[in-house]
């Protein structure tokens, strides 16, 4: 399985804006899937943005047209593009990866990063 880190968290206003990043090494980057979570506390985990091996995307309904998933396959990396943050999106987000995408959108990707926060607050 591929390994990940994310950084690019962080405190944020509500109406501003942030890129996650997530790097990624172990494996062949181009075979997987890849995806954003979030955890918010006391909440169950939800599946934000999904990106394909051929970078179909998809997302939540409550991020759709302010958040926008990337991948470059040539740095190994993912982000998240997270414009017009409102306070409910407080939470940590975790990048996920599998090469089978069933598993991304069941929730069950065989890779996680451990997470970084994200708090939108004034």
């Amino acid at each position: 399985q591929v390994q990940l880190v994310e950084s690019g968290g962080g405190l944020v206003q509500p109406g501003g804006s942030l890129r996650l990043s997530c790097a990624a090494s172990g494996s062949i980057f181009s075979r997987y899937a890849m995806a954003w979570y979030r955890q918010a506390s006391g909440k169950q985990r939800e599946l934000v943005a999904v990106i394909t091996i051929g970078s179909s995307t998809n997302y939540a309904d409550s991020v759709k047209g302010r958040f926008t998933i990337s991948r470059d396959n040539a740095k190994n990396t993912v982000y998240l593009q997270m414009n017009s943050l409102k306070p409910e999106d407080t939470a940590v987000y975790y990048c996920a990866g599998d090469q089978v995408l069933h598993n991304i959108v069941v929730l069950i990707p065989g890779s996680w990063g451990q997470g970084t926060q994200v708090t939108v607050s004034s």
